[in-house]
């Protein structure tokens, strides 16, 4: 099969993808020890786009979820190559919104009846004074729609107005967005891997992520703990796990996620469980990103395995397109005749 891995240069670092190029190149290798023809191709122009179409790939692997354009529209891969007709990993346009915009992820689910923090958006100045805000302190604040800990610190945790005034306008500075305000949950934090293969089955790796104490009893699960890998990655205790995975598995069928995706999940100070967010282009770095490491310290899989599992869907798709295309081959050779 002829297979291409595709990202772009995200310089705001924002969103979510496989990471790195080093990361790419991580899944290159595992992608051609199943004996795939398998390239990295890094967009950063429509004439970068266009070249990978004439290539007509059987599968692409998309890395991330859109190529920047500067003074433009950014391009969504996986819109592009639907328009295309060529076949791509994960989930589509309609789904990946949800990894974009924690808050329309939320919403969502909520209406699902699925548990979630209670939360608001605000903009400075949006409100002036303690009483005004829709529920009470502590809360967490973060960006709406940044990835791997962007914005998050010690900061995010608030207990009275003034630290909430302060943080607003820090990460409105910065992201020029309205900032996620949430209901601090003061419980225990997990990540869970979900893979659906192409015939339905599901595999489900879930693991508890404990960061190292920041100030007093607070464990802040932020961008300069995951740079430095500072944060410690643990199986889940017996009588957790059920719930946990329940949790993940009710918010990936929710969102309608296809082929693979991870869920943050975080329990209250009683210890029940509230989706969190959907990172839908998971990190792939060998040896260091979520996704892989909770397969593998869950269910023992290899970094191999997990690409090949990861994958399985997308396969099931070409060949359902190959099949139809010999169909349609085959109908136009019997009417020529």
């Amino acid at each position: 099969m002829k297979i291409e891995v595709i990202t772009s240069l995200n310089a705001k670092l924002k969103e979510t993808g496989f990471g790195s190029e080093l990361a790419c190149n991580d899944v290159v290798s595992a992608v051609k020890l199943m004996g795939h023809s398998v390239l990295v191709t890094v967009c950063g122009s429509e004439e970068d786009l266009t070249r990978v179409v004439e290539r007509n790939p059987d599968l692409v692997i998309l890395a991330a979820k859109y190529m920047p354009v500067e003074n433009g529209r950014d391009v969504w891969f996986s819109d592009y190559f639907t328009q295309n007709n060529i076949t791509f990993s994960g989930s589509d346009r309609e789904t990946l919104k949800y990894d974009s915009d924690k808050v329309l992820a939320k919403e969502h689910l909520a209406r699902l009846g699925i548990k979630t923090a209670k939360h608001f958006t605000v903009i400075p100045g949006q409100y002036l004074i303690e009483s005004q805000l829709p529920f009470a302190f502590p809360l967490f604040l973060k960006p709406i729609d940044a990835a791997n800990g962007n914005g998050i610190d010690d900061q995010s945790f608030v207990e009275n107005f003034d630290e909430f005034k302060a943080k607003i306008s820090s990460l409105y500075a910065i992201y020029e967005q309205p900032v996620l305000a949430e209901e601090y949950l003061g419980g225990r934090e997990f990540t869970v891997a979900v893979i659906k293969g192409g015939n339905g089955a599901m595999r489900v790796s879930a693991i508890e992520l404990v960061p190292p104490l920041s100030s007093g009893t607070l464990r802040i699960l932020g961008a300069t703990v995951k740079k430095h890998d500072t944060e410690r990655l643990k199986e889940i205790e017996l009588e957790d796990i059920c719930s946990v995975k329940d949790m993940a598995v009710s918010s990936f069928k929710g969102l309608g996620v296809r082929g693979y995706g991870r869920i943050d999940v975080k329990m209250d100070i009683n210890g029940l469980c509230y989706f969190m967010e959907a990172n839908l282009v998971p990190g792939m770095n060998r040896g260091t990103s979520y996704f892989p490491r909770a397969c593998e310290i869950a269910n023992e899989m290899s970094y191999d395995e997990v690409i090949g599992l990861i994958l399985d869907e997308s396969f099931s798709r070409v060949s359902e397109k190959q099949k139809f295309n010999e169909i349609i081959e085959q109908n136009a050779v019997s009417l020529a005749i």
